[in-house]
This record gives structure tokens, C-alpha cells and sequence, in this order.
């Protein structure tokens, strides 16, 4: 992408700061973003990436349809969140990456269009890596390959700074996704990169996930550790 005006051509791309974590329980992720969030709200804070797996796991946007959930939230044993993302109800699980990306929309563009766009070519761009072809289908956000949906989007921005994000099929127990209608869209299959790829690793693609998340977004990665990721929450003194 091109990068703004003032950000001169003769200085390293400004910094993301990616935290890249296993598996991690999703209200801890969820806590985490919130946190980040709210410091880069009240300072100047780098763009940050929180890149990670959930246990199993079912989510639904804020006005999500509880109708789309093929199982009754209050007797199941399976964990069940309403959260503040637009979209519907969606599912994560391991050999799933899930990304956070916590960035200042005005450093970018302040367009939340022009930012899905931005984060579905981040999941095309991984997949090419791959040698798959990932395809937008118009009126629907999200990425196809061969008409079944890797990757879903799922978004919510606070004074132009994003939180919630993407998440990525790597090699999921796609059985999970038999419970709901994914993303309210009950004609169109959910795949795997394994479906092409049988041998796929999780850690084959955090690489070219990065890789392209920095590309696109015209940021340069560095790994840090979450202590620093959280860094300006505990600043404000927002409890961990």
C-alpha cells in the first residue's frame, strides 16, 4: 500500500508490535484487546497484532442472530459469547489463527470499509503463499477458496481504533462448524487450507500471516512479548 504523506520514503515503515501466543482461553484474548485498546485511546501507541488460537469456542456479533446457533447456549457444554464485533456467530478452535489487530485508523484511512477490504487482502495474500487462490465474493466480507469460506471477519472500532479481527481455517476440526450457520450464511460451505493442503502447519503460515499482515498494512513487525504488548494499559493502571 502506499504509504501517507507523512510518513517520509527515507524512514523504516512506523512499528506494529505483534504479541504471537498459543492456544489461549478467548475472554483472556478478549481482556487483553480491551485493554490495548483503551491505552492506545489515551496515548500515542504503536498499531499492535495480537496473533493467537482459542480453545473451542462460539462467538456472536453485537446484534448477531442467536437463531443462527444450531444448539440451545443455555443447556451446552460448549463455551458461548456475545461480543461487541459486527457480524454474526462464528466458531474458534485449534489449527484456526485468530487475529486481533489493535491499529489507529488515523494513521491509515478512516473507512471501515477500506479497512475490511485491507484485511481480507491479508488473508489472500497468505493463502498465495500457498499456492491457493482466495476469492471475495461482492455483498459478503470474508475469503473463499474454491466456494468455501477460510476466513472470516469480524470487526469493532472505538474512537478509529480497531479491536476484535480475522481469523484464518489452517487445519480446524471443521465438524465444529456443523453447529451453527456460519456467519449467518447457510449456502455456502466452511473449508480448511488442509482441504488443498494436507500436510498444512499452523506454524508454516504465522510467517506469511505476518508477512502480509505487514505488507498490506505498511507496518513493520516486531515479536514482543505481552507484558510489553500491554504495555500502556498498565501505564493507565487498567488491572490485568
Amino acid at each position: 500500500m502506499d504509504l501517507p504523506p507523512e510518513w517520509s520514503q527515507a524512514h523504516a515503515p512506523p512499528q506494529l508490535q505483534v504479541c504471537s501466543l498459543g492456544e489461549v482461553p478467548y475472554c483472556s484474548a478478549w481482556e487483553w484487546q480491551r485493554q490495548r485498546q483503551q491505552g492506545m485511546a489515551a496515548g500515542d501507541r504503536p498499531d499492535g497484532l495480537l496473533l493467537l488460537s482459542h480453545p473451542p469456542v462460539y462467538t456472536l456479533g453485537q446484534g448477531a442472530d442467536a437463531g443462527f446457533l444450531k444448539f440451545d447456549p443455555e443447556t451446552a457444554t460448549y463455551e458461548v459469547h456475545r461480543v461487541e464485533r459486527g457480524g454474526e456467530v462464528t466458531y474458534h478452535g485449534p489449527g484456526q489463527w485468530v487475529g486481533y489487530p489493535i491499529l489507529n485508523l488515523r494513521r491509515h484511512r478512516q473507512d471501515l470499509h477500506w479497512y475490511l477490504r485491507q484485511l481480507e487482502q491479508v488473508l489472500i495474500e497468505t493463502l498465495a503463499a500457498f499456492g491457493l487462490q482466495g476469492d471475495r465474493i461482492p455483498g459478503l466480507t470474508g475469503v473463499w477458496v474454491n466456494g468455501a469460506k477460510l476466513g472470516a471477519i469480524g470487526i469493532r472500532a472505538t474512537q478509529w481504533i480497531t479491536w476484535h479481527g480475522f481469523a484464518l481455517n489452517v487445519c480446524p476440526d471443521l465438524a465444529a462448524f456443523d453447529r451453527i450457520v456460519p456467519c449467518g450464511i447457510g449456502d455456502r460451505p466452511v473449508g480448511s487450507m488442509a482441504q488443498s493442503i494436507p500436510d498444512i502447519s499452523m506454524e508454516a503460515v504465522r510467517p506469511e500471516l505476518l508477512r502480509a499482515f505487514s505488507r498490506v498494512f505498511g507496518l513493520e513487525a516486531r515479536i514482543v512479548e505481552l507484558d510489553e504488548w500491554l504495555a500502556s494499559a498498565h501505564k493507565l493502571g487498567v488491572k490485568r
